[in-house]
């Protein structure tokens, strides 16, 4: 097995080879310096309104001291179950400088999903938003939710605003289905006892756990990720530094500012956005509902912003509005796509429409999550994952375990760094099995590598269809198709094949209402080989997705055939 790291040839100018994450003993110091330098800054931009790191700070602070004054203790966990709103970055750090672990939650959980994600974790408190307290109260007599910080969405806006925001969620959307749940405080309320009350700075080293982060369970029961403080810390470090040759062109007049449209729940948008733009003295643009693509337009419409973290989808809808001009681009420095493949078709679109190209990363929750990233100052969509970022090493495994030397020949992406989680929460055969011998945790993804160390995702191992002995990757079909006239997106999954053992399923989605099954058989036989070739067609209004937006493959799989 090599360590050696070919890939650092391909690093931008000023990009190291390796971070020194032991500069902070935990997020706590972050934050601490964070507050001070910063304080005047906007933090958050929400609905028209900025929330400066001063309020931040003295709001999260009564909020640890009220969680405190609860009785909870270090190392006990408390539940966010929120979209972007700026309670939750409040929240995030009132639960850390508590002593306490963060569990994200995505708020549009069934009860059932719900509690699996409480009992699992064992999370004694929870801060959630009224419109989903139904939820919980169909399944909080199941967990050890002890107590409830209740938000409404105007509830960090000014008066008279706040009130008629909720008014209007609550009374004219009809957002807020009715719910019970006895002894619930108020958002407002809690910090108005934690501002009374004694805070007790705890002792928090790097080795902590910050935050159990819940994978999306596509592939099996949701797992908790241990990410310890020192691995949130590592990888906004290594991100900060993969982004600074493009982000110190930002003119030395402008606040650094980061548009927030993926969920805060979701680790992509917790580190990348949240964490690192505490470290950068940045502004995060808070997009509350991202898939309400004319409100993200307008609030948009009225910022200068320079980041933009999104998956495909997003910059697909965003690319094909026709309000997308009403925005201004102009200062986009970066747009990093991850949480799912980029496709080349939506890469070339939104690179014409704004001249910044997708600079596509990797990563999982298990890795908090950036493994890898395209160099920023790349002119051009690449379709790979990148080079692994600094202190990381990415290596191919075969199914017995070995490393695959051999370039272009695929193999499980396996990762090694200091972004890399803990193990499984109470699940020592799960992290076993993730793990190997020499530190590596198995991504469950299959790649291939060059030989100037890009890797590129060729599919996850169970995404793989078997046409008649050959290999068939989902990835690869629906790159091909995407780019078929009057295509907007679509999915590729095996369906069972008496012939074949199984043959490819493709959904699509419908760009021009004139495509034809004919039409897209005819692309696919000039396009792609005979076996990749999809035996059944269908078409859809939408695609099924997770709140972050990857489609899922799954459910199109087990829908009846």
């Amino acid at each position: 097995m090599t360590e050696e790291r070919v890939w650092l040839d391909s690093y931008p100018e000023g990009v190291p080879a390796d971070i020194d994450a032991s500069q902070y003993e935990s997020l706590l110091g972050l934050m601490a310096d964070s507050f001070a330098k910063y304080a005047n800054r906007t933090a958050y931009s929400f609905m028209g309104q900025d929330i400066s790191y001063q309020e931040t700070d003295v709001k999260s602070q009564a909020l640890a001291a009220y969680l405190q004054s609860l009785g909870l203790e270090k190392g006990d966990r408390v539940a966010i179950m929120m979209p972007n709103v700026p309670q939750y970055p409040v929240a995030v750090a009132a639960i850390l400088r508590a002593g306490l672990v963060v569990v994200n939650v995505n708020p549009l959980y069934t009860p059932r999903e719900l509690e699996h994600q409480l009992k699992d974790s064992g999370a004694k408190a929870i801060v959630i938003i009224e419109n989903f307290a139904i939820t919980l109260q169909k399944c909080i007599a199941e967990t050890q939710i002890k107590h409830v910080v209740l938000c409404a969405m105007g509830d960090m806006l000014s008066m008279p605003k706040g009130a008629l925001v909720n008014f209007v969620v609550r009374n004219v959307k009809s957002l807020v289905p009715d719910f019970d749940l006895p002894g619930a405080v108020k958002f407002n309320q809690a910090l108005s006892r934690g501002e009374r009350a004694p805070f007790v700075k705890p002792v928090v080293k790097s080795e902590d756990i910050a935050v159990l982060q819940y994978t999306g369970g596509t592939t099996g029961v949701s797992k908790g990720a241990m990410l310890l403080h020192r691995n949130v810390i590592a990888n906004l470090l290594q991100s900060e530094a993969w982004n600074d040759p493009v982000m110190k062109r930002v003119p030395a007049n402008e606040q650094p500012t980061s548009v927030c449209a993926l969920p805060l729940y979701h680790i992509f948008a917790f580190t990348v956005n949240m964490m690192l733009g505490m470290r950068t003295g940045g502004k995060n643009i808070l997009i509350p509902n991202p898939r309400d693509l004319p409100a993200v337009l307008k609030e948009l419409s009225t910022h200068t912003f320079h980041s933009f973290p999104a998956v495909n989808t997003l910059f697909n809808g965003l690319a094909n509005h026709p309000d997308f001009d009403t925005v201004n681009w102009k200062n986009l420095k970066v747009s990093v796509g991850g949480g799912m493949a980029v496709t080349s078709a939506v890469a070339a679109l939104w690179l014409q429409k704004t001249g910044c190209p997708i600079c596509e990363g990797y990563g999982l929750s298990e890795t908090s999550p950036s493994a890898s990233c395209n160099p920023t100052t790349s002119t051009q969509f690449t379709g790979n994952i990148g080079v692994p970022l600094p202190s990381t090493f990415m290596k191919l495994l075969d199914d017995e375990g070995h490393e695959v030397t051999a370039l272009g020949q695929p193999g499980e992406i396996a990762i090694k760094g200091p972004q890399v989680m803990a193990g499984y929460w109470q699940r020592p055969d799960e992290t076993a099995r993730s793990m190997t011998p020499d530190g590596y945790f198995k991504s469950g993804d299959i790649g291939i590598r060059d030989a100037n160390g890009f890797f590129k995702i060729v599919d996850r191992k169970k995404d793989m269809i078997l046409v008649s002995g050959f290999n068939v990757y989902p990835n690869d079909v629906e790159e091909t198709v995407s780019l078929c006239p009057g295509v907007l997106e679509c999915a590729a999954v095996g369906v069972p094949d008496e012939k074949t053992g199984e043959a490819v399923k493709l959904v699509i989605v419908k760009k021009d209402p004139t495509l034809t099954e004919t039409a897209v058989r005819d692309y696919c036989k000039v396009h792609m080989t005979g076996y990749k070739q999809p035996k059944v067609i269908e078409f859809k209004k939408e695609l099924p997705k997770t709140a972050v937006g990857k489609i899922l493959r799954r459910e199109l799989r087990d829908a009846p055939q």
